[in-house]
């Protein structure tokens, strides 16, 4: 998320009570996630085991629990018991709920000859294109961007929160939800079957590019980015943060999970679980996807077992 304009480390310091070390003054341009935080971002750690990877992050500034870590040249650190709760306090600033009882933001920018169907609710900052139909029941959060000629049909939502907690075995509530501050970024000539999930990002995009195709029922999570002219058919399901790459068919009821690449173009089978990053211009099929061929030679030989069995047994038998 970036800030609607830059604001001082000093500021940020008082807002959520914190030490800082390296220099007040310099400015912070917005707060992200590890994975996708760039140069001039605020970036928070709360376990020893990623201090170093946050510290040699692109982020500049960063909200930490310790005193004793070495700082790299030209980084801050802000300082403060519990850095979760302070990304809280940040994002919750910015982008507080605002409870609303009409269906169409005042502030929704809606392009020419765009449709939009009765029972559509359209959020706050939320911009659309020219040419879309937007049918019946369909839920458009907060801070969602869509390009031209986009169809969203009924009973789809995009932009719900991400599915994404600070886990902690000390505390009463295990799981504490990570505000959501990102949002979902749909492309031109897109299309989006019914009662489908797009989650926004945790801190930063969800996006779908160009020309894909998406069938009823499909989930996409948080921060996680299509490429242009994909296909996925009905109940696929992918996990947060996954690249997906130009091209690539996901037929129906396959699983992606989590932080993964697909490469441009590849195909993979109905019912698959993909739990690897796969490669480009390949098929793929199974639980977890392999190259299709071999699969399928694979499914070949179980079935033979019972029939070897058998033989086996006579062989035995003779002896």
């Amino acid at each position: 998320m970036k800030f609607p304009q830059p604001v001082s480390i000093k500021w940020i310091a008082e807002l959520i009570n914190a030490e800082t070390i390296g220099s007040a003054a310099s400015q912070a341009y917005g707060i992200n996630e590890i994975h996708k935080v760039e140069e001039g971002d605020l970036c928070f750690v709360d376990h020893p085991k990623y201090y170093e990877t946050c510290l040699n992050s692109a982020a500049t500034h960063i909200i930490i629990n310790t005193k004793n870590v070495t700082i790299p040249g030209g980084k801050n650190i802000l300082v403060v018991n519990e850095p979760f709760e302070a990304y809280l306090k940040i994002v919750n600033y910015f982008r507080p709920f605002h409870p609303t009882k009409i269906l169409q933001n005042e502030n929704a920018v809606i392009g020419e000859r765009t449709v939009v169907m009765p029972n559509v609710f359209i959020g706050k900052d939320v911009k659309i294109g020219n040419d879309c139909i937007i049918h019946p029941n369909v839920t458009i959060m907060d801070y969602t961007e869509i390009g031209n000629n986009v169809i969203i049909q009924s009973g789809t939502v995009i932009g719900s929160d991400a599915f994404y907690y600070n886990t902690k075995k000390n505390r009463d509530v295990w799981y504490k939800k990570m505000q959501s501050c990102g949002n979902v970024i749909i492309e031109d000539n897109v299309e989006i079957g019914a009662s489908c999930t797009i989650d926004r990002g945790v801190t930063a995009s969800t996006r779908i590019g160009k020309g894909t195709k998406i069938d009823n029922l499909v989930h996409i999570g948080h921060d996680t980015n299509v490429g242009c002219n994909c296909l996925f058919a009905a109940q696929v399901g992918i996990a947060g943060a996954t690249t997906i790459e130009d091209g690539v068919v996901l037929w129906g009821q396959v699983g992606v999970s989590k932080t993964l690449t697909i490469g441009e173009n590849a195909t993979v089978y109905a019912q698959s679980g993909v739990a690897y990053s796969l490669d480009s211009n390949k098929t793929y099929f199974g639980s977890p996807a392999i190259n299709a061929n071999e699969k399928k030679k694979e499914l070949i030989w179980i079935k033979r077992i019972p029939e070897m069995w058998e033989k086996l047994k006579e062989l035995t038998s003779e002896k």
